[in-house]
């Protein structure tokens, strides 16, 4: 399972390379898909990242979505405080990944899964 997680961040580094991202930016975006990707498989059983180069008039950016089937999350609003964790983590999974990125969105309902779309821009 860990090696899907080193898989997802090597397709995204690719990716943001490929689009002309700077190197803190692929920073920023690796991180916060190591972060997802972990909560996928630790919390969501496993699951699916898929991805979309954007364009736009002017601008480059990726869109990523991972999506689970597992137990989903009880309270978003709880899941998106600093410090709350449901495991062993320090809590900054789901918070730390909306800010490294420009557009978060975060949907979950307990028995049906998790479902995250990031964007990051060029």
């Amino acid at each position: 399972m860990e090696q899907d997680v080193v898989v997802a961040r090597q397709t995204v580094r690719k990716l943001a390379q490929d689009c002309g991202m700077r190197l803190i930016d692929m920073t920023k975006l690796v991180t916060a898909v190591s972060e997802l990707a972990r909560n996928t498989v630790v919390y969501g059983g496993g699951g699916d990242m898929d991805w979309h180069v954007l364009k736009e008039v002017g601008r480059l950016g990726l869109r990523l979505t991972f999506r689970d089937t597992g137990p989903g999350i009880p309270d978003l609003k709880l899941a998106m405080t600093d410090g709350w964790t449901s495991g062993n983590g320090m809590g900054l999974g789901l918070t730390g990944a909306k800010r490294l990125v420009d557009d978060f969105v975060l949907e979950s309902s307990p028995g049906e899964g998790t479902r995250v779309v990031i964007t990051r821009w060029v």
